[in-house]
């Protein structure tokens, strides 16, 4: 069950545009375009949509496969990646607006310098700290962070040796070499200068092993079973290869912990000499879960684990990924197009269309009352195991012309608690009519 009061992982307006081309023939494509959502402790949160509609993207986003556009992730409450796209638009903007103001003050005549020089001292104060945060996101996604405060207390103490230098002269100068003023001074610079040193010793964390031990608690199980594995690596070498990167070294530790993987998702100790091309689609996905589970991680990305197996197979690594997730406690973003298997492992579910997050809601909730237009197209496609209701099954079509955002873009609402809808106001309240 999970525990609404501990978000696992917290997405803020995420962004992710790919461009391509250049000048007039530029092309953006906005693949996620403003997402949020938070997964909380012990659930299975999933994404669906048809292909295309940024379910994948945003995984990868999540996850740092791709640097954002925009928006923050933030896993286990630190953020561990953000776009500045936002940023640096509020950049320009600054500027913009700064420019403006002085040139009606001079247009006025007035040639006011001290107006000129506040908004001036304003305009660069506030594109300082923009430029900061920018550095500060920068360093997130590419876990530098702690790199980033040792430069600035390296700087603190060159600055204060030259400080120091020009002031213990100038005392020497005034008042001699070895007058009393002078040794409090160096007693003093000493104090100082032990204080930076050991701030800079403290925090001589290495970037490197900090993201490790973050990054190593998320894990992702791809879609393609072939693509995902290294066809020249060996099973164990493929399992334990993530082991290795955090830092593991002994070799009985690592057949050991490759052996417990490879019982717990259903095959062999000696499958782990074997490369993945003697392996059929529904095992090499198993050896994808257990490299995913080999670093015993707290949240897994599962995109799509099952789309490219066949339907006996589908149903075991299902209930692998669900004996898994109650006998770990592991919390699951679960990305996938077939509602009939989403609805069976699911707590919550968030439909994407378009790079949107258009309705939200719990599982049983969003069956019983789906509200968007496209999510009830996508339940009315779901097949059912029965040939007389599907011959008279009606099918929806969803038309994205039906929405008039010309006056009032749409946002996501709560309208009930814990379902929340992508509408403007005038939508909400039909929206609102039907629910009731």
């Amino acid at each position: 069950m999970a525990n609404q009061e501990t978000p696992v992982l917290s997405v803020r307006n995420l962004k992710q545009h790919f461009k391509s081309g250049w000048g007039k023939n530029k092309l953006v494509v906005r693949a996620v375009d403003g997402v949020s959502f938070d997964i909380y402790k012990g659930e299975v949160f999933s994404l669906v949509g048809e292909s295309g509609c940024g379910k994948t993207t945003t995984g990868r986003s999540i996850i740092k496969l791709y640097e954002p556009t925009d928006g923050e992730v933030y896993f286990l409450g630190k953020r561990i990646t953000a776009g500045y796209e936002s940023l640096k638009r509020e950049v320009k903007r600054v500027r913009r607006e700064a420019k403006k103001e002085i040139l009606r003050i001079k247009e006025k005549g007035d040639n006011d310098k001290e107006a000129i020089e506040r908004i001036e001292k304003a305009r660069d104060e506030r594109i300082q700290a923009l430029k900061l945060e920018i550095k500060e996101r920068k360093l997130d996604y590419a876990g530098k962070r702690a790199v980033s405060n040792i430069d600035t207390l390296k700087e603190q103490l060159d600055n204060f040796e030259a400080e120091a230098r020009e002031e213990l002269d100038a005392l020497k100068a005034e008042k001699g070499e070895d007058s009393d003023e002078v040794a409090v001074l160096v007693k003093e610079q000493n104090t100082k200068r032990n204080q930076l040193k050991k701030q800079i010793k403290a925090g001589k964390v290495d970037p490197q092993k900090e993201e490790k031990q973050i990054m190593k608690r998320m894990q992702m199980i791809f879609q393609d079973p072939i693509a995902s594995l290294n066809p020249r690596m060996i099973v164990k070498e493929i399992i334990a290869e993530g082991l290795r990167i955090a830092g593991e070294r002994d070799d009985k530790v690592l057949n050991r912990r490759v052996n417990e993987m490879l019982e717990t998702v259903g095959l062999l100790p000696e499958h782990a000499s074997r490369y993945p091309h003697e392996f059929s689609g529904g095992q090499r996905q198993r050896i994808g879960i257990a490299r995913a589970l080999a670093v015993s991680p707290e949240f897994i990305i599962a995109d799509e684990p099952i789309s490219a197996l066949d339907v006996s197979i589908q149903a075991q690594v299902m209930n692998l990924l669900n004996d898994l997730r109650q006998e770990f406690q592991i919390t699951i973003m679960f990305i996938a197009h077939d509602l009939s298997v989403v609805k069976y492992f699911s707590d919550r579910i968030g439909v994407m269309y378009y790079g949107n997050l258009v309705e939200l809601a719990p599982k049983d909730e969003l069956f019983k009352n789906p509200l968007h237009p496209y999510t009830k197209s996508l339940l009315s496609a779901v097949p059912a195991p029965d040939p007389h209701f599907e011959r008279q099954r009606t099918r929806t079509a969803y038309d994205p012309r039906m929405h008039d955002y010309s006056e009032e873009l749409p946002k996501l609402h709560e309208i009930k608690k814990g379902h929340f809808i992508m509408a403007n106001t005038a939508e909400l309240e039909e929206y609102k009519k039907e629910l009731t």
